[in-house]
């Protein structure tokens, strides 16, 4: 059958892409903006997005693609900043999509004498007024937003530590802080920083550097010749479900008496403690940890309002695995449940019905999913010692 010709346009356009840094964005026959995307290499990225086999959410946006176009950045910083300007300009559909738009992250810069940048999740976007406070995003990796945060900060420093204490934090040792700790700075030069960081943030990079060559020059230097290498991560496969959420879950009892179920939550490949919850077990017979996380999970999926896991950890093994899943699937709950126990050597068990790239997925997590099943051993022993507090 002979290709539809904006299918051929497509490969075209992406032919031509250039092997630089940037944004892309994939539109519908309407002109409406699907998906906006960043790429280290423009060409290499888009590619991806022509083959075969690609993960549900973005095989779908494919089929509804109808033509495409990219900006050129200079850096993969600026690729950064741009695609957060985009999004929040057009909520794509396939970038919210799968996604509680609550679990975006987002940059507060406070009006305070010495303020810094300060990295929140969209959920507690509500406690900053966009009227008081600088607000930046929306990013969609934590860990990335720490990255060319410090990456920023080394060449405009600002403090985290409390002003005028007499004492060097360890981030002035290390050339990060400017020196409110030791009062080495005035809070008009502190501001400064701030303003030029703000500026950054707003992708106004070119006035941030006419300035810097007036007033600066060596600012200006070091801003050209800011090196991007921790911001170079592996991109994401396309073929592959993209794991932005884990939830691990454990119970915690004191023999069989005062049971409670945790649940921690890793997000972008960073423990989330403000998701983390503890739950009093009502309903479950004492001692039965089955029912108990049954009733934990069947309390969890009635909160709508949670961003939805993509996968989920249970401390246990094969027979609990095969309990929860059959029981889950009554209640029309589809999810892939993976347990690890250290009675069984650290080897990861599935249900019988888990699809063998959903296991090839899990396996590739390892190391994050034995992270997260000892932070729900840990928070359900501090949960339940807690518990009266805690409890939801």
């Amino acid at each position: 059958m002979k290709e539809n010709s904006f299918r051929k346009k497509l490969k075209e356009k992406v032919k031509a892409a250039p092997l630089t840094p940037g944004v892309y964005f994939w539109l519908d026959k309407k002109g409406e903006v699907l998906y906006v995307g960043r790429a280290t290499s423009l060409r290499s990225r888009l590619n991806q997005y022509l083959q075969k086999n690609l993960e549900r959410r973005i095989g779908e946006m494919m089929s509804l693609a109808y033509d495409l176009r990219f900006i050129e950045t200079d850096s993969l910083l600026q690729a950064i900043i741009l695609e957060a300007q985009e999004i929040k300009r057009y909520w794509p559909k396939y970038n919210v999509k799968d996604r509680d738009d609550r679990s975006f992250i987002y940059i507060v810069i406070l009006p305070e004498d010495y303020p810094h940048p300060i990295i929140i999740r969209g959920q507690d976007l509500k406690k900053f007024s966009p009227l008081k406070a600088d607000i930046f995003g929306p990013y969609q990796s934590y860990a990335l937003v720490k990255k060319f945060l410090r990456l920023i900060r080394s060449v405009f420093p600002y403090s985290t530590c409390r002003p005028n204490s007499g004492q060097a934090c360890f981030d002035y040792q290390i050339g990060l802080c400017p020196g409110v700790c030791l009062g080495k700075i005035t809070v008009a030069t502190y501001q400064k920083n701030i303003k030029n960081i703000k500026l950054l943030l707003k992708g106004d990079k070119q006035r941030l550097v006419r300035q810097l060559l007036r007033d600066n020059p060596e600012k200006a230097q070091a801003l050209k010749h800011l090196q991007e290498v921790s911001l170079l991560q592996k991109e994401t496969n396309l073929t592959q479900p993209q794991l932005n959420r884990l939830e691990g879950y454990d119970i915690s009892h004191h023999g069989g008496q005062e049971s409670y179920g945790a649940m921690v939550v890793m997000e972008e490949g960073e423990l989330n403690k403000r998701a983390y919850r503890l739950f009093k077990i009502k309903t479950a017979p004492s001692g039965d940890d089955e029912r108990a996380l049954l009733e934990v999970l069947l309390r969890r999926f009635k909160h709508s309002n949670w961003p939805f896991p993509n996968l989920i950890m249970i401390d246990g093994g094969r027979a609990q695995i095969s309990f929860l899943s059959r029981e889950l699937k009554k209640h029309n709950i589809e999810i892939t449940l993976v347990g690890i126990s250290k009675y069984g050597g650290d080897i990861l068990v599935f249900s019988q019905q888990s699809k063998k790239q959903q296991r090839e997925i899990a396996e590739s997590l390892k190391p994050s999913l034995l992270q997260l099943r000892e932070e729900a051993h840990r928070f359900a022993n501090y949960g339940r010692r807690r518990g009266t507090k805690l409890k939801v």
